[in-house]
């Protein structure tokens, strides 16, 4: 009985390893660039993933297991790691921002001040206006 319960479970188990690898390797992606809800639903569906590995456990086969849970391990590194190298790549250079505007090279010449965008469609009022209450 025991054997015939192996011969189910263990396929059972390998086929989680792989959905957990999978959503690992999703959620390293996502952790990279920062989009939270599709690594939150990878790491939801590595959770079933490592859960379904557990049913090789029962027949002592202990692969599946270690191989999810080090995968998830792993795409918490390689996520940290890309998404520090992505922000890395993204910020300007001092050099090329100097190049890019020579207007603040000169002397004397000053650009007008851009408006302060507050998140809403109105842009945000500076100290000098008020705004009249009625009472």
């Amino acid at each position: 009985m025991a054997n015939m319960l192996a011969s189910v479970l263990v396929p059972i188990g390998n086929a989680g390893a792989v959905l957990a690898v999978v959503c690992a390797l999703i959620f390293a992606l996502a952790f990279a660039r920062g989009s939270a809800g599709l690594a939150g639903g990878a790491a939801g569906v590595w959770i079933l993933g490592a859960l379904l590995s557990l049913c090789a456990s029962f027949a002592t086969v202990w692969t599946p297991v270690v191989v999810s849970l080090s995968a998830l391990a792993a795409a918490f590194v390689v996520g940290v790691l890309g998404r520090v190298l992505l922000r890395a790549a993204r910020r300007p250079r001092a050099a090329s921002a100097a190049a890019a505007s020579p207007a603040d090279a000169v002397p004397g010449t000053a650009k007008p001040a851009a408006a302060r965008i507050t998140g809403r469609s109105a842009p945000a009022r500076t100290g000098a206006e008020t705004v009249r209450v009625a009472s």
